[in-house]
Order: structure tokens, then sequence, then C-alpha cells
């Protein structure tokens, strides 16, 4: 039995349906209040009617995110895949609004973005690098969301375990599934990126990095 069901079944299904409404609502007013004070020097999140800020990133989350970031967009760009868009790119689903630390957006969704777009659809594939303070909302609310979306593929890296944990979508379910947790010395083949199969050392090591694309660009 679905959530909806189980509201249905109660004697004050009309007025809880009726003080969601209300709350839901007002929570859409404060999303474009912030959308409206947001701006490029803020990195920044609304997540179920709160607005999240975030501290400066460790270099360790920051090198983890250049690498595969480079990687990943090089690649996607030589083989006309589609895009990678990094940490500023405001992904706006259903409720809430991300800013995701890598995304990748295939040329059906990417033909239609234009140059002063601001909010982004679901991508084919987000990753989010954990931190202390993120790892729960990774793991959490996000990781629900963008299964709900329709997100087709979910990396979560742990830039200090050097791991990957890999989850995709299943046929039409909205949930994700675990494909692969990949460390060091594994390789890692993206469901949604066509043939962008790389070791994870090249997330994790600069030279292992520049060794993987030029092999994948030789391909």
């Amino acid at each position: 039995m679905n959530l909806v069901e189980e509201i249905l079944k109660k004697p004050m299904a009309r007025l809880l349906v009726e003080e969601a409404v209300k709350l839901l609502n007002e929570e859409t007013q404060q999303r474009n209040t912030f959308r409206n004070w947001v701006d490029e020097s803020i990195k920044a999140e609304f997540i179920n009617g709160e607005v999240v800020l975030h501290s400066p990133a460790k270099n360790k989350h920051l090198s983890v995110c250049d690498f595969l970031s480079r990687i990943m967009s090089v690649y996607a760009s030589h083989k006309k895949l589609g895009v990678v868009r990094v940490e500023k790119a405001m992904v706006s689903l259903t409720r809430n609004d991300y800013e995701p630390d890598i995304c990748f957006f295939g040329n059906e969704k990417a033909k239609h973005f234009t140059p002063e777009q601001l909010l982004f659809p679901a991508p084919d594939l987000v990753v989010e690098i954990l931190s202390k303070k993120t790892a729960k909302r990774d793991r959490g609310i996000k990781f629900e969301d963008y299964a709900a979306h329709g997100v087709a593929e979910y990396w979560i890296i742990d830039p200090t375990k050097e791991i990957v944990e890999q989850y995709a979508l299943i046929g039409d379910l909205k949930e994700y599934f675990p494909v692969s947790t990949a460390r060091y010395d594994d390789d890692l083949a993206s469901r949604a990126v066509v043939g962008f199969d790389i070791p994870v050392a090249a997330i994790f090591d600069e030279i292992a990095n520049i060794e993987a694309l030029k092999i994948l660009l030789d391909r």
C-alpha cells in the first residue's frame, strides 16, 4: 500500500490533504525567494523547504571533482554524447533545487539548453562526493529524489576511502539498485555515459586520470 492509499483510509484525509497543500504553497513562495536570492557566489540548495548552505570543500574533494569532471567532460564532448556540468548547475526537481557535484545530460536533454539557462532538468547521471556534512543528504533525500525523477545513474564517491558506489534504475521502478562498489584498483563502467569505462584510480590520481583519458580518446 502506498502513502496516498494510507492517507485516504484516514477519516481526516481531506483535512490532511488541505493542510499539506497549504504548506506546499508556502514552500513554493519560499523557493521562489531562494531562487531570486541565490547567485554564482553562493553554494546553496533548497531542500524540503529549507535553504542549505555549503561550506568550502577540502582539497581532496576538489581534486576528485576536477579529475572526474575533466575526463568525463572531454570524453562526452569528443564522442558527442552530451554535456557535463559541475557544482553550480542548479537541478530543479518537483520540490527541491540541488547543485550536484557533477552531472551529465545526454543529447536528448542537452539539445534544449539555452545560453541563459539557470535551472536544469533531472540529469542522466549524477555524482555526489561525500563529506561529513553532506553524507546524510547524499544517501538520503537526494538518493530518493534523484531516483523518483528518473536520474538513470547515481554515483556516490567517498574521497577518503577512495570508493565509488554505483547505483542505477532498473526497468520502470523509481528506486535505485546497487550496481557496484568499486575500489581504487577496480574498473568502473557507466551505464548512462556510453563507453565511459575507466579505472577508479583515474578519479583519485592525476597521472592515472591522464592515462585513462588518452585510452578513452583513442578508442
